[in-house]
């Protein structure tokens, strides 16, 4: 059983499902590879407009697989530290996927899980979804995980919830901005096809440019180099086909080339 599947359909839209229901999508290093495998598939893709992270079953993912983890307890340093490369290649290859990504998280998010949606541009729970941070619980720590579960929290969130392993829900996610938004289960495939509406009713080249901004501008200051950047970037994309043609559509009050009937 392939426990990675992705399928794109017509409109450009990739879905990579965790698909191990049976161990409530337990990751392990074969995972891990299948996973590298799918974004990197994704990213080099320029049909692909969105992706969406999903999962089968009764959770979005249990995180660490115990069996893996038991591999891992032998393995040596300079093993353990291959095998934490690998995860955080998975991890970063997702974070810096240049398309729009979408989680969709239901049940159980725990461990790395929270790793995965804390790389994803968006992300929608069931209201019904928990979540922890359970690394400390077993004598390990969220490392591999940490900058992008910080990025997504806070360092005060984190600072609680790295060391007490408390199991928290949906609400108090929300809370912490560790998801934009909660809907009963049952709602989950809606609210994410009005996302992925809005996202392809958007200029394809705007989109990428605006994601990429966001990792340009974040955390820096404020400077005569950095305003430069931003007038650059909106230079640019005002003087480019797909700009020229947004103008246009806008004061013509037609659709643009990118909208599909």
């Amino acid at each position: 059983m392939e426990k990675i599947i992705t399928k794109i359909d017509s409109r450009g839209v990739a879905k990579v499902t965790l698909n191990n229901p049976s161990k409530h999508n337990a990751f392990d290093d074969y995972m891990i590879t299948q996973l590298s495998n799918a974004f990197t598939a994704i990213a080099e893709n320029s049909d692909v407009r969105l992706m969406i992270l999903a999962s089968k079953g009764q959770s979005f993912s249990a995180g660490a697989d115990l069996d893996w983890m038991k591999r891992m307890a032998a393995y040596s340093y300079e093993e353990n530290l291959e095998d934490a490369k690998a995860l955080a290649g998975m991890l970063k290859m997702l974070n810096d996927m240049p398309q729009p990504t979408i989680a969709r998280v239901q049940g159980a998010a725990f461990g790395g899980a929270l790793g995965l949606i804390s790389c994803c541009d968006v992300a929608i729970a069931a209201t019904t979804a928990s979540f922890a941070l359970s690394e400390v619980k077993i004598g390990l720590v969220p490392a591999t995980i940490s900058p992008y579960v910080i990025a997504a929290i806070g360092e005060r969130y984190a600072k609680r919830y790295f060391i007490t392993a408390e199991r928290f829900d949906a609400n108090t996610a929300l809370q912490m901005s560790l998801v934009h938004e909660t809907v009963e289960e049952q709602l989950l495939d809606k609210k994410i096809e009005q996302l992925v509406t809005s996202v392809l009713s958007n200029g394809p080249e705007a989109v990428a440019a605006a994601k990429q901004l966001i990792s340009k501008v974040s955390g820096e200051v404020i400077d005569s180099t950095l305003i430069e950047h931003t007038c650059e970037v909106i230079a640019g994309i005002r003087v480019s086909t797909q700009g020229q043609e947004g103008l246009s559509a806008f004061l013509d009050k037609r659709k643009p080339n990118w909208l599909k009937d």
